[in-house]
């Protein structure tokens, strides 16, 4: 791959010139604060960034990784437009540059644009595109479309570049922990104030986080992480003990986000983990996947029949039987609810099985696809500002046949790949096999997830998700099979 030109250093400024640059700051800031133009103060920040983001681009990039799971959505504040701040202006701002350097310098390298991930996720925006010609609200899709762009681009293209060697891969790993662990310590002080209740634990992430189901994926996405680094090489007693302590303070965070889909998704991570580790064959897993489908597909009628006897929303704090609550879908409103999204979703597919409603437009859309029998005492009158409660069925609704297809295949070829490398390091490079069994399980929790939610058109998702697909993708690309650096050099 290319190198990003420019240097890296710092700039050579002369004293004139600081004195300069100070008065001139100092000037903003006073006429800020005395005419009330408190927009002025934004000045000094954007010029501090510009610098950063030319002559320390990968310090931009941490930043981005860092304050991912600390960004603030402006749109509880300003009731206009949603917006996470600082880090979609930076990815923005990021993908500019990316845009730049590629003209000026072709910084990625061409082997990125012919790996096969690379490929169908290139198919899979460019179906997006012409989705969001056919769709029922073209403006809110291509505006679904462009949000995915600069969070894909960003993280994903200048991933490739900037996290290949084991170093700025540890670095992005503890960027995110620590970011992820200073949001937790917050909700749980601000949930202690409430007993740890669990109506309290809907709301109580809040500003960093919309309510407890995100937020819980969040914290999943990062569980295996403390782990993974204290595993890849010999820690000091001291990062030993750093490292211990936030696992178990992400553990906590987990528990009482009383999110029972990330419960279910940790331990679906845990299974995932176990049949790659032991080898077991796919044709036993298929078979058990088929026996799971063929039953749920088996029991169809009696989840509809009994979706009329939802009266009351679940409220327990037991672990043990939130965990059961996850089953019951005769009265428990939550899952009941997502089974009339998920009905809405299919329904819609059915009446445009090719293009779909395009990207974004499920809110807009399954108000009238909703059955009276399948409403539910949180369901919403007119169906409005809602999701499809599944990263799947929303594809299929919005995107179409196609689009479903394209992002399953996304899917699969990112467990391929990460299973591959775990199986061409297992005997080659222990640091970089516990790296990819840390990456297998995060990406595991947050696909399994899926299933009942969807996040990827978050920062809080997207930046994890896409950076350690940048991960594996620039492994494939500089470290392939028998170039795996050996043990002793990757500690270099």
């Amino acid at each position: 791959m290319g190198e990003i030109q420019g240097t890296s250093g710092l700039l050579r400024l002369n004293t004139p010139l600081l004195t300069i640059a100070g008065s001139a700051i100092g000037l903003l800031m006073g006429l800020a604060f005395y005419f009330d133009w408190l927009y002025l103060l934004s000045i000094p920040i954007i010029l501090a960034v510009c610098y950063i983001a030319i002559y320390h681009i990968e310090l931009l990039f941490q930043s981005i990784v860092f304050f991912a799971p600390l960004s603030i959505n402006i749109e509880e504040y300003t009731d206009q437009f949603g917006l996470f701040v600082p880090t979609e202006p930076l990815l923005f701002g990021l993908m500019l540059l990316l845009a730049f350097y590629q003209l000026k310098s072709k910084l990625i390298d061409p082997q990125f644009f012919r790996h096969p991930l690379v490929l169908i996720l290139v198919g899979y925006l460019a179906w997006l595109i012409i989705c969001s010609i056919t769709s029922t609200h073209p403006v809110v899709s291509f505006k679904s479309v462009l949000s995915r762009l600069w969070f894909i681009v960003p993280v994903l293209f200048f991933g490739t570049v900037l996290l290949y060697k084991e170093k700025s891969i540890s670095r992005f790993f503890w960027l995110l922990t620590i970011g992820t662990v200073l949001v937790i310590l917050f909700t749980l002080l601000n949930h202690a104030s409430y007993g740890f209740g669990e109506k309290e634990s809907h709301w109580v992430m809040s500003p960093f986080y919309k309510d407890h189901t995100i937020y819980g994926a969040a914290v999943a996405l990062v569980v295996p992480f403390p782990v993974m680094l204290f595993l890849m090489k010999k820690q000091s007693p001291l990062l030993s003990f750093i490292l211990g302590l936030l696992f178990l303070i992400i553990m906590l965070g987990l528990y009482f986000s009383y999110t029972r889909a990330a419960w279910l998704s940790v331990f679906g991570a845990i299974i995932v983990l176990a049949l790659v580790i032991f080898k077991v064959r796919f044709n036993v897993v298929f078979a058990l996947g088929l026996i799971a489908l063929i039953t749920l597909v088996w029991k169809r009628d009696d989840i509809q029949m009994e979706l009329a006897r939802n009266k009351t929303e679940h409220t327990t704090e037991a672990f043990d039987e939130r965990l059961q609550s996850a089953a019951n879908v005769t009265t428990d409103a939550s899952n009941l609810e997502r089974i009339n999204r998920w009905s809405c979703a299919l329904e819609m597919f059915k009446e445009r099985p090719v293009f779909g409603f395009g990207p974004g437009t499920y809110s807009f859309e399954y108000a009238r696809f909703q059955e009276p029998e399948n409403l539910t005492i949180i369901s919403t009158n007119f169906g409005d500002m809602g999701n499809a409660h599944s990263e799947y069925l929303s594809a299929l609704s919005e995107t179409g046949l196609l689009g479903f297809i394209l992002f399953i295949a996304f899917i699969a070829s990112v467990f391929y790949y990460l299973i591959v490398f775990i199986q061409r390091a297992r005997t080659i490079n222990r640091p970089y096999f516990i790296l990819g069994c840390g990456m297998l399980f995060s990406m595991s929790t947050y696909f399994i997830h899926a299933f009942l939610n969807n996040f990827l058109d978050t920062d809080k998702a997207a930046v994890p998700i896409w950076g350690i697909c940048a991960i594996f993708i620039a492994q494939e690309i500089y470290l392939k099979s028998s170039a795996l650096p050996k043990e002793r050099d990757s500690n270099n």
